[in-house]
């Protein structure tokens, strides 16, 4: 039952892998970062294409992926795909930055998120007070969530994903229900659809390459998790079909819905409204309902939020387990409690790093943080199709990338150019990414020479 992938059962089918993809993707940055595309381009048009562009990649991404998914069905996605064609190193690499940039950070982004949305029950919390130094309640209340999670994830794996498919089915509904709700009777303006912020034409075309570029970062941190269900490949019961179909429903329909949030978010509110907020579901519901409608759509955003959280909560130890079965010193991290069926370990592990970097970053930095890193392992994942075809032709592929070799190199270019100018426009959090990859490097060779 688990092809060499120790005691990880396989009984996950194509409703709980697609809601996982669902759950990944939708989480704190459609709620939050249209405001700071909003501050940065201050165009409706550039925002739309920025998402537009944003799908495309994640779509290509995802037959990318579930072309190495199909022929390598096992826990750990990138980790085992840059393993068998890069090897050790570069493996090792992609799984300290998935610890760090690829899950640790986009829960504390979604929890700090849920917060923010949270201030509208309760507005003590819109303040954000201080308890001592830079630590705030709204911090301590991020790190109990995330331990909550934690929890609820240990106890049971199987119990998890149904909490998992109730909360995403929950949050898909009711994000059709926003969107269809404002087209119907929702008081917003079409103009703003085509309203243009005079910032926008202060920018030269350098500098709206940088903010494009920069922007596209949030948006594809808006988009991780188009590779989900990849990780749990060791957890399929028919993983070489579920897969592929899995990544592609669940990112398709996530592009509909995002290109139908940003729609109510610019029908309610124009840029320069909407520009540097967090809480954009909030400001475009104030305008299209009033009060009562904020009040719904805020508890709609607020689950749909730690639904993401969950889900990531879920997928994310896969890989720690993955690479804790390569390397005798991290052995402890692929163990899985018999009883329940998780990898316990791993799980809280993952906690500690949550709950530092909820303490660290803002939710702004840490989305750019998160997509840069990503961007740059997602393009080397990718790049593995290419090299794989060349390398071993007669690999048995169940499923192979629509459009090879444009979906591949399309993915690839497009991602380096969003990383250069996202480095123009944010060279802070880009040169951290650039620490976490190079911190990964050092602590790999660290344990290699510990276990030779």
């Amino acid at each position: 039952m688990s092809d060499g992938d120790g005691n990880l059962l396989r009984y996950v089918g194509l409703r709980s892998a697609t809601a996982l993809v669902l759950a990944n993707i939708i989480g704190a940055g459609i709620f939050t970062s249209t405001g700071f595309q909003a501050a940065a381009l201050g165009h409706p048009g550039y925002i739309f294409l920025l998402w537009i562009v944003g799908g495309i990649l994640a779509l290509c991404g995802a037959l990318c992926f579930a072309e190495l998914g199909a022929a390598m069905p096992r826990a750990g996605a990138e980790y085992v795909y840059l393993r068998e064609t890069y090897g050790n190193a570069f493996a090792f690499m992609s799984a300290f930055v998935s610890l760090l940039a690829g899950f640790s950070a986009p829960i504390a982004s979604a929890l700090k998120s849920f917060i923010a949305y949270a201030a509208h029950f309760v507005p003590a919390l819109a303040d954000d007070p201080k308890l001592f130094g830079w630590i705030s309640v709204s911090d301590i209340i991020a790190i109990a969530l995330c331990w909550i999670l934690i929890l609820i994830h240990t106890a049971r794996v199987r119990g998890g994903l149904g909490f998992n498919d109730l909360i995403t089915l929950f949050k898909v509904c009711g994000i059709v229900g926003i969107i269809l709700s404002a087209a119907a009777f929702g008081s917003g303006t079409a103009g703003n659809l085509t309203t243009v912020s005079a910032s926008f034409h202060e920018l030269s075309w350098s500098g709206r390459g940088a903010a494009f570029g920069t922007s596209l970062i949030f948006v594809m941190f808006c988009y991780s998790g188009w590779n989900a269900s990849a990780y749990m490949a060791g957890e399929m019961k028919d993983a070489q079909r579920v897969l592929p179909r899995s990544l592609l429903f669940g990112t398709g329909l996530v592009v509909l819905l995002y290109l139908g949030m940003n729609a109510v978010y610019l029908y309610g509110a124009d840029v320069d409204t909407l520009a540097g907020k967090v809480e954009v579901g909030q400001v475009a519901a104030e305008a299209l309902f009033g009060g009562v409608g904020v009040t719904l759509v805020t508890i709609v955003l607020c689950v749909s939020i730690f639904a993401s959280a969950s889900a990531m909560t879920i997928v994310g130890p896969r890989v720690y387990y993955a690479f804790g079965k390569d390397f005798e010193p991290l052995r402890f991290l692929a163990r899985v409690n018999k009883k329940t069926g998780a990898p316990t370990p791993a799980l809280l592990l993952q906690g500690v790093a949550t709950s530092v970097i909820i303490l660290l970053g803002r939710i702004d930095q840490i989305q750019q943080y998160a997509g840069f890193t990503l961007s740059l392992f997602a393009s080397l994942a990718v790049s593995c199709v290419i090299v794989l075809r060349m390398r071993r032709p007669n690999m048995e592929r169940p499923f192979k990338a629509l459009g090879y070799p444009i979906t591949p190199i399309l993915f690839i270019a497009v991602s380096a150019g969003m990383m250069f100018w996202a480095f123009q426009g944010r060279p802070l959090e880009s040169s951290l990414s650039f620490a976490t990859v190079a911190a990964g490097g050092i602590i790999f060779y660290g344990l290699v020479r510990k276990q030779s």
